[in-house]
């Protein structure tokens, strides 16, 4: 790597944090000038502090544990079930899948979940299962659009250095639709951190979710916000992990 391009990934940093920096120097400002009670709305570094101190309780980071249990079984099964769809709808199964999607994905997943907890139980499973009937629809049109959009030509070579069909799509169809399967999963990770968060506040007795219900009932402020402020930091990080991935791909820059 060329020091232009460290450069130039560092201003790429600084210009993406930079928007949310200065959120968090207004917020400050706003809650060190007193224009809004810290009852209400507490500092950033109220919370930030408050994260420090629980990060180091055994039951905090039970909690965090079962909520990340939950995020990536429920994106892992998404993933494959979202490729495996995406690719036998750009394969010809469009005709039959395609309206059963266009007819499921604007359905509110939410809604849903009182019979997921009904059929699956208010432990993992029905968590798990809500993000997966959300989650699966980003990443089924992302491989879907993928690899319909690779170029023929790429596949006329291939088949013309004797590749099979089977060999073409995991050779050249799969592999060139991969930038946009990420984008699909980038979608998708946000969708699973909703929906985890919101699953574990209606209805669970461990997690992120339930503990800012915990909180609220107690009116305990600060102690509400260091969730949300916790799923939007692991949310963050997977997302630019993802985005770094798909860098270093052929042709997913940006």
């Amino acid at each position: 790597m060329t020091m232009a391009s460290i450069l130039s990934r560092l201003r790429g940093a600084l210009v993406t944090l930079l928007p949310i920096l200065a959120l968090l120097a207004a917020w400050q400002a706003v809650t060190a000038a007193g224009l809004i009670s810290a009852n209400l709305l507490p500092s950033p570094l109220a919370i930030a502090g408050r994260l420090i101190t629980r990060l180091q309780e055994a039951d905090f980071l039970f909690n965090v544990g079962q909520t990340l249990i939950r995020l990536g079984l429920g994106f892992s099964i998404a993933l494959v079930a979202g490729m495996l769809l995406g690719a036998a709808m750009a394969l010809g199964a469009e005709r039959w899948l395609g309206p059963v999607v266009r007819l499921l994905a604007p359905i509110p997943k939410i809604a849903l979940y009182p019979a997921l907890v009904l059929l699956f139980g208010y432990g993992h499973a029905s968590k798990v299962a809500l993000v997966v009937a959300d989650v699966v629809f980003p990443i089924l049109y992302a491989t879907y659009h993928g690899m319909r959009s690779v170029q023929p030509k790429w596949l006329w070579s291939a088949q013309a250095a004797g590749a099979g069909r089977g060999a073409t799509i995991l050779g050249v169809s799969l592999p060139a639709a991969m930038p946009s399967v990420l984008t699909g999963c980038r979608i998708g990770l946000v969708i699973a951190c909703i929906n985890v968060f919101l699953a574990e506040m209606i209805s669970s007795t461990d997690g992120l979710g339930h503990l800012l219900m915990v909180a609220a009932r107690s009116y305990q402020v600060v102690d509400m916000f260091v969730p949300l402020v916790l799923i939007s930091l692991i949310g963050l990080t997977l997302a630019a992990t993802l985005q770094c991935v798909r860098r270093r791909l052929p042709g997913g820059e940006g």
